[in-house]
């Protein structure tokens, strides 16, 4: 990464659907196991389970200095609720992703959609983990983290007996992100995966 770069990742959904694990998780790789700077905030409505929820991870090549997300470049939405409220925050060249089971009315056309709730039950047979198969899709679609950090760093996260189940999840979400035409994707995105190519 780049020494003066700074790159934001919203996370958004309910209370309930392991937003913050993610984003926990996705911290946790690019801090501890591929030794970027990072910072982790997350907020949740007074309701928590159901209500909209939000966690947000800064990346940089250089220390810190605002731990919050101001411009964000990177957008997973996992309910309708959540896109329509935290998108405003989005670059105008930021890259939008939803889970399209629940987000239909898409505010942007620099935007992915893949079912990670049907993924997750497909998968696992388990749809709680559609936060593991989000992750691994904004993993490999940001180039900000290697895969193998970002599975070691859920293993290490996960509660125990859980790990394999997460482990599939997070898979099958970077295997779906693998599946999508990069040429469709805003130019920005396509410069994230230059630099990192």
């Amino acid at each position: 990464m780049k020494s003066d770069e700074r790159y934001e990742i919203r996370f958004s959904g309910s209370g309930g659907q392991g937003i913050i694990t993610a984003a926990v998780v996705m911290a946790d790789a690019v801090g501890r196991f591929d030794n970027n700077h990072v910072c982790q905030t997350q907020s949740y409505g007074p309701e928590a389970r159901g209500g909209k929820s939000k966690a947000e991870v800064v990346i940089s090549g250089s220390p810190i200095d605002y731990p919050k997300a101001l411009d964000v470049d990177m957008l997973l939405a996992m309910t309708q609720s959540a896109c329509d409220a935290y998108f405003f925050d989005l670059k105008s060249d930021g890259l939008l992703i939803v889970d399209s089971g629940h987000v239909t009315q898409l505010p942007t056309s620099r935007s992915v959609s893949l079912p990670f709730t049907q993924i997750a039950r497909d998968e696992t047979g388990k749809e709680l983990v559609a936060n593991m198969v989000a992750l691994g899709a904004v993993g490999y679609l940001s180039a900000k983290v290697s895969m193998e950090s970002l599975e070691e760093a859920l293993l290490s996260r996960v509660p125990k007996g859980t790990e394999e189940m997460n482990a599939k999840a997070l898979q099958a979400g970077i295997r779906e992100a693998k599946n999508i035409d990069l040429s469709k994707l805003p130019r920005s995105v396509m410069d994230e995966w230059d630099d990192e190519l």
